[in-house]
């Protein structure tokens, strides 16, 4: 298996990157090598910053994947959605360094960490699915729900509509928006930050913010006949 994801540890600040020399798909290697990342970050405490390559956060799930259909594809959507299911109650502080394009479940995995930087430029941001001929699955509308602006959340739920970065901050798909040569510098210092927070405190108190909406979350699961069996 070729390498799609980087790890690096420093400083209790664990920095993963995809690169997959194209858009990032989340094919079912990067999902694995992604969860692999994750367990090492959990093993070591640490904060979690969470990169794609230049140009291109990640355009979402690996559309060959998914027209094919049969067990493949929803292995695939499972799997996605169990990642964001993870990073929504990741048990330290995860850090989402926006490098540029992120769409579909690219966009849900920014609507699932904690902190979402992303880089000024021409790039695209949002749930496209409908405008794809895709229905949007409960799950994708109820990790939207919890995170986007409301008057912002029908127009990117139900018309497909995609950001600029600017935008996206608008929208609730990021928190900030910074120059694309200090996305780095700028990920780094939030995640800095965060390592100096109580632990014990912040994960408690994500678990109390975020309860209701992973229930709402876990439900859809359900309703989507995505819940993987134990």
């Amino acid at each position: 298996m070729s390498t799609l994801v980087s790890y690096e540890l420093e400083q209790s600040i664990a920095t993963i990157r995809m690169d997959d020399g194209k858009v990032n798909v989340l094919s079912p290697a990067m999902q694995s090598q992604l969860n692999a990342a994750l367990d090492q970050a959990e093993a070591a405490g640490a904060v979690v910053v969470l990169s794609g390559r230049t140009g291109a956060f990640t355009a979402g799930f690996d559309l060959k994947v998914l027209r094919g259909g049969g067990a493949d594809a929803l292995a695939m959507l499972q799997g996605g959605f169990q990642l964001a299911l993870r990073m929504f109650t990741f048990p330290a502080p995860v850090v989402i360094a926006c490098t540029g394009h992120a769409l579909a479940m690219g966009s849900f995995l920014l609507l699932s960490s904690d902190l979402r930087i992303g880089a000024e430029g021409d790039f695209k941001i949002g749930a496209n699915e409908v405008a794809i001929g895709m229905t949007m699955p409960y799950f994708a509308v109820e990790i939207c729900r919890q995170r986007l602006a409301p008057a912002h959340f029908q127009r990117a739920v139900m018309n497909a509509q995609i950001h600029s970065p600017t935008q996206a901050v608008a929208a609730g798909f990021l928190d900030h928006a910074v120059p694309a040569e200090s996305l780095t510098t700028a990920a780094r210092e939030a995640a800095v930050g965060l390592v100096k927070l109580d632990r014990a405190a912040y994960v408690a108190t994500k678990q109390r913010v975020r309860a209701q909406a992973l229930q709402a979350m876990q439900e859809a699961l359900a309703k989507d006949g995505l819940q993987r069996k134990s």
